[in-house]
């Protein structure tokens, strides 16, 4: 699997992960299963170390480092939330602009919940001719987000609460519509991207802006499921 480098430095590597790849090994994959870190590591000749968060169903740009003290600095930037994150969603209605502040669970099957914050705001809304129940010609949008906070699952809960969910989120999400945007695209995957990352580089201290296109299949979805009035 190739993993397309955005910047690299003997420091740190950022690149654009693919969806559905798991950034580090967990217990419930096969032995021989795909990972970032592996892959970068493989790629790269050297150690690899995660800093934060990218669910393996969420693509977009990570940053690894290439040493435990560039990691160590790495960790304390983005719990001193200095890095700044934003991401792209399709989701469910038309939730305009504003946060949300709920708390969110800390962790599956988790009933403890702390504090999160994530700002928002709709790029474009299209409506569709999908219905079920009393949900009729529902609506999708693209929103832009920026979380201040970095918690479990915290953009895919949000969204949730405030029944905007993120389409293909197959663990908060509407099920029901996930299955009929499959079924009549062919497309299946969470539509959760990470567009940009910005922080200062922790050894140089120059800033960095880092960027991954949305992906294609974004706009394709949206484009396919608008209804012609």
């Amino acid at each position: 699997m190739e993993i397309p480098v955005i910047f690299q430095d003997e420091h740190l590597i950022v690149v654009n992960k693919p969806v559905d790849l798991p950034v580090h090994k967990n217990d419930f994959m096969p032995h021989d299963a795909a990972y970032l870190t592996k892959l970068i590591g493989d790629m790269t000749g050297k150690w690899v170390y995660n800093v934060h968060r990218l669910d393996s169903k969420t693509s977009g740009v990570i940053v690894l480092a290439l040493s435990k003290e560039v990691a160590h600095e790495l960790a304390q930037m983005f719990e001193r939330k200095e890095v700044q994150k934003t991401y792209y969603a399709v989701v469910q209605g038309e939730p305009g602009e504003g946060s949300f502040d709920r708390k969110v669970l800390v962790k599956k099957k988790s009933k403890f919940k702390k504090p999160a914050l994530t700002h928002f705001k709709t790029l474009q809304t299209i409506q569709t001719n999908l219905f079920y129940a009393e949900k009729l010609d529902i609506k999708l949008s693209l929103v832009e987000i920026n979380p201040e906070t970095g918690r479990w699952h915290q953009l895919r809960q949000h969204f949730a609460q405030h029944h905007f969910d993120m389409l293909g989120d197959s663990h908060h999400g509407d099920f029901t519509l996930n299955k009929m945007v499959t079924e009549k695209t062919g497309v299946k995957r969470l539509f959760l991207h990470a567009g940009k990352l910005a922080f200062v580089h922790p050894v140089t201290k120059e800033p960095l802006l880092f960027e991954a296109e949305i992906p294609d299949v974004f706009g394709q979805i949206l484009a396919e499921l608008k209804s012609v009035v």
